[in-house]
């Protein structure tokens, strides 16, 4: 079967969008390596533009699109961080975008992907489905759908993260990235086994939104009714195209409990003094309480996110 995307997309994304996202910086934690037991290279997507990964794929995608397309809008689907990507692609080129986004939205989310011109439409996610929503939209205006993560643009922008991550860390064990639809998961690992073959590649999920871990697990793309504390990596299925990829590349998906998820969130807040979200922490989760394989010695950890509810974070 042929996969979605290949290395020279991601390289060619990098390429494209420049304007607009960061080469965010890689740190490591003396503290993180005792406890974990391994030497850890943080990729601080929660210091990115919007506070999160996704502005790589949605800026890919958007920055591609010619006037004629942009001018009749853009509409996407997100509980946050692909809501505020887009309103920030959508502002760069001057294109009006609609977002569909869950009454629940984590407030700030909301609040920043406002600021930047989009039109929010609120619905209740267990009453209606946000792709029948955006459906609609799209036949009323002749738009252009940004999806979250399904489509090869936005899978091979979210690859860049991982493409600036392991030029600068060198050399590692392994390459760890939280997995939601996949878009991430599966951009990371396409070129991170082009830039080594020996690279072992994992994804993190919570335990209350494990659909990515039971269909790798079964060879088939399974949905679960997701909940985690984890918003941004509460899709009930992962990707028609980014699976394929996932299944062929990665060798395993952890899974860490939002107990766990918490306890990072306020470990790299204390130690690193960095803000990361429970969705950006899962990956860091699963390396600090030992998921791994014992052997890995070095790892690359993607931070993704750092958006996050200030009462939110006062509660853990």
């Amino acid at each position: 079967m042929e996969l979605a995307i290949g290395p020279s997309d991601v390289r060619a994304a990098a390429e494209r969008i420049r304007p607009l996202a960061r080469r965010t910086p890689v740190l490591t934690s003396s503290a993180f390596d005792a406890e974990s037991r391994t030497h850890a290279y943080f990729k601080c997507e929660n210091l990115q533009t919007g506070g999160a990964f996704k502005i790589r794929g949605a800026a890919n995608l958007i920055l591609s699109l010619p006037e004629a397309v942009l001018a009749r809008g853009l509409v996407a689907y997100s509980s946050g961080n692909h809501a505020q990507a887009t309103a920030i692609a959508a502002h760069h080129v001057h294109a009006p975008a609609t977002i569909v986004m869950p009454e629940d939205a984590p407030r700030a989310k909301m609040e920043s992907t406002r600021s930047y011109g989009a039109q929010i439409v609120s619905y209740n996610r267990s009453a209606e489905i946000r792709e029948q929503i955006a459906e609609r939209m799209l036949k009323e205006t002749g738009g252009t759908l940004v999806p979250p993560f399904d489509h090869p643009m936005i899978m091979a922008g979210q690859g860049t993260a991982a493409l600036e991550l392991l030029k600068e860390a060198g050399p590692i064990d392994a390459l760890i990235t939280p997995v939601g639809g996949g878009g991430l998961l599966s951009g990371c690992a396409t070129i991170g086994k082009d830039l080594d073959s020996r690279l072992r590649v994992f994804g993190a999920e919570p335990e209350g939104a494990n659909d990515t871990f039971l269909s790798f697990v079964a060879g088939q793309r399974l949905s679960v009714e997701p909940q985690t504390i984890a918003d941004g990596l509460r899709s009930p299925k992962p990707g028609a195209l980014t699976f394929p990829i996932i299944k062929r590349l990665v060798e395993r998906i952890l899974l860490v409990s939002d107990d766990e998820i918490r306890a990072t969130v306020k470990f790299l807040l204390l130690q690193l003094k960095i803000l990361v979200e429970p969705s950006g922490a899962a990956a860091a989760a699963a390396v600090l309480f030992h998921r791994l394989p014992a052997e890995i010695r070095s790892v690359g950890v993607v931070l993704s996110g750092g958006n996050i509810d200030f009462e939110d974070l006062c509660a853990y």
